[in-house]
Formats: structure tokens, C-alpha cells, sequence
């Protein structure tokens, strides 16, 4: 549920703003070329994915610009991460670019429709792009750490799964909401302004 009041100063909101800061940081350690860093550094900020919506839930601080915001800072650390895995292991991109391409798509494509539609970024916040976020960090991390390829592979299908869902959430409902967890949910919606 989100609050009416919407009280932009809250500590979820930081930590949303601290995730968008660690992008120069992450460019800048992919730049100088390095990984190590680079790894951990990604790590916290993908912990403060994590804590900004647990924070917004526990403090009852959830708004409508705190989903927004977390959307942005999500999107701008992926879009980084994206840009330093091609200064860091260009190699390893080249190889898996197919991969690359299909999750790079998947988390612009459907902002991109929601914008058209909406003219502003949408926030749904599915089920199934927290899972393929998830998936697609940890495919990430074994990746590029030289551990495991096929994780990555997977995780493009995961994220293709979340594009589709999301695209067709944008196709359903009439007016943008926020935190719209799934195309069941967007069906609802649809009804109830029919």
C-alpha cells in the first residue's frame, strides 16, 4: 500500500540514492581496471536493492516516489554493470554476447514501451523480474569471476521471461501504477476500469 503523504526524505529513499551514487564509483573502478573491487562494490549496492524495500515495508515508508526511485537506481546499475562488464572482460562479453544482448534487451525494452505509453518510467516491480534479478546477479558474479558460464545463459531466459511479462502489463493497463506484481495483476486492474 502506498502512502498518500508522500514524504520524499526517508531512509529507504537514501538507500535508493546511495545504489544510483555507486555508478560512477563502479565506472570508475571498471576504468582502472579493477575487478575485485569492482565485484564488491556491485555487491553492496545490489544489498541495498535489497534493504531499500525492506526498509520501505518495515518503516511503513513505501511511496510512489520511493518505487520510482528504486526502479532508477536499478536501472542505472544495471545499465553500469552492462558498461563495465565490456571495459573489464571484453573477451568473455564477446563470447557471451547472444546472452548479453537478450538481457541488456529485456531490462531496456520494456521501459522503453512504458515510457512511450506513459511518457515516464514505469515501476512495476514483478515477481518475475525480482527472480530474474536475482538469477541474472548471481549468473553475473560466477561469470565474470571465471567460475560458471552457464548461470548467465539462464538468466537471459529469466530475464526474457520478466520483459514479456512486463511489456504485457504496459499492453493491459490503461493509466501507470506502481508495484503492479504480476500480468494477473494487471488483468485486475483492467477490469476494474472497464
Amino acid at each position: 500500500m502506498i502512502n498518500k503523504r508522500e514524504d520524499i526524505y526517508n531512509l529507504p529513499n537514501l538507500v535508493s540514492l546511495i545504489r544510483i551514487l555507486m555508478a560512477p564509483v563502479l565506472l570508475y573502478l571498471a576504468i582502472s581496471q579493477q575487478p575485485y573491487w569492482f565485484i564488491g562494490v556491485l555487491l553492496f549496492a545490489e544489498f541495498t536493492d535489497v534493504l531499500d524495500g525492506f526498509l520501505a515495508r518495515t518503516l511503513n515508508q513505501i511511496t510512489e516516489m520511493g518505487s520510482h526511485l528504486d526502479s532508477w537506481g536499478d536501472f542505472v546499475i544495471y545499465t553500469t554493470m552492462a558498461i563495465c562488464a565490456w571495459i573489464l572482460w571484453p573477451n568473455i562479453l564477446q563470447r557471451e554476447l547472444l546472452y548479453f544482448i537478450i538481457i541488456v534487451v529485456s531490462f531496456t525494452l520494456p521501459s522503453l514501451i512504458g515510457f512511450i505509453k506513459f511518457h515516464q518510467f514505469t515501476s512495476y516491480h514483478t515477481w518475475g523480474v525480482k527472480l530474474a534479478v536475482f538469477v541474472t546477479v548471481i549468473g553475473y558474479l560466477l561469470l565474470f569471476t571465471g567460475l560458471l558460464d552457464w548461470p548467465f545463459r539462464i538468466a537471459a531466459m529469466f530475464c526474457l521471461y520478466a520483459a514479456i511479462e512486463e511489456i504485457a502489463i504496459t499492453f493491459l493497463i490503461h493509466h501507470e501504477h506502481v508495484d503492479v506484481r504480476s500480468v494477473w495483476q494487471a488483468l485486475k486492474y483492467n477490469r476494474e476500469n472497464k
